[in-house]
């Protein structure tokens, strides 16, 4: 089992930023993956920034060059630092996390809320 505690979500002007985190505790697995997606209202939730154990990331095209993913290995956590934020960004973020030895198995965290809005 994996726990994953989220942190940093709230309501942000457009043009605004905010910092999102993630810390992930086992003491089955070591953690791989971990990635953000998010899930705005009467949509399906999509992937926004995926990061590998080694550090390399994947985003979005809807959110190159504002939103940046990183992750601190030690702390299990990783973090989604989100900037020039639009309307359109506001949902649910959910971060998951992927076992190195179990890529066949997903866990997510509780979701914080994202709200865009002057």
């Amino acid at each position: 089992q994996v726990q994953l505690v989220e942190s940093g979500g709230g309501l942000v002007q457009p043009g605004g930023s905010l910092r999102l985190s993630c810390a992930a505790s086992s003491r089955i697995y070591s953690i791989g993956a971990m990635g953000w997606y998010r899930q705005a209202p009467g949509k399906q939730r999509e992937l926004v920034a995926v990061t590998s154990i080694g550090g390399s990331a994947s985003y979005a095209d809807s959110v190159k060059g504002r939103f940046t993913i990183s992750r601190d290995n030690a702390k299990n956590t990783v973090y989604l630092q989100m900037n020039s934020l639009r309307p359109e960004d506001t949902a649910v973020y959910y971060c998951k996390a992927v076992p190195t030895i179990r890529p066949d198995l997903s866990y997510w965290g509780q979701g914080t809320q994202i709200t865009v809005s002057s």
